[in-house]
Parts: C-alpha cells; sequence; structure tokens
C-alpha cells in the first residue's frame, strides 16, 4: 500500500467518523426536541400549548402519541385546543390501526322511547 492509498484511507476513515459523530448528535438534539415540545403540551401558557400541539400533530402515528394526546384531552382546560388534539389524534389513530374509528355513542334525546319505554 502506498503512502497516496494510506492518505485516502485515512482521511475516509476521518471523514466516516466525523459523519457518524454528527449523526448522533442530530439525533440526541431532535430527541430532545421531541421531549421538550411533549413537555410544552402541559405547559400553563396556551400559546406554548398551541404550538406543542401542531409540532405533534406533524409527527407520524404512534401508541405512544395517542396515549400522550389522551392525556393531553384529559387535562386540557380550553375546548379550542381540546377540539385540536382530538381531530390528531383521530388522524394518528387512523395511521395506527388502519381504518377509521368508530363514532362515540350519543345519548337518545330527550323525549324519544328508550328501551324501557317500549316493554311497558
Amino acid at each position: 500500500m502506498g503512502p497516496d492509498a494510506k492518505r485516502w484511507l485515512r482521511v475516509t476513515v476521518i471523514a466516516a467518523a466525523a459523519v457518524g459523530v454528527a449523526g448522533t448528535v442530530a439525533a440526541l438534539l431532535v430527541r430532545d426536541q421531541i421531549h421538550r415540545q411533549q413537555r410544552n403540551l402541559f405547559h400553563p401558557s396556551a400559546l406554548r400549548r398551541m404550538a406543542a400541539l401542531e409540532h405533534v400533530s406533524r409527527q407520524g402515528g404512534s401508541v405512544d402519541y395517542l396515549n400522550l394526546l389522551r392525556d393531553y384531552l384529559a387535562w386540557e382546560p380550553r375546548r379550542l385546543l381540546r377540539n385540536r388534539a382530538r381531530v390528531v389524534m383521530e388522524r394518528m389513530s387512523e395511521e395506527v390501526t388502519g381504518h377509521a374509528p368508530t363514532p362515540p355513542l350519543r345519548p337518545a334525546p330527550s323525549g324519544s322511547p328508550t328501551s324501557g319505554d317500549l316493554a311497558s
């Protein structure tokens, strides 16, 4: 192996190591940002919660995000943000399960006959 080949091998190894380190640092930064956005979902400021919810809405559907959104829906005091979270959760649920969720049961309107009324 000549001196040029050794030099190219050394440069290639250093470049590959640098790319590996840069990739690791980028992955850690992205993970940190995701963790921060999840934490901001429960922030006292409604504006930060909205930003965090929009960040979560751009992510792909996963069981972890569905559980996070379920907790958020139970906690969120503002109807506007709850409605947005519900839409995001339904979309993610469709992605995870592969089909649309069944609509929730609605109570019968007052004055309409119920099964108890029909029996008598």
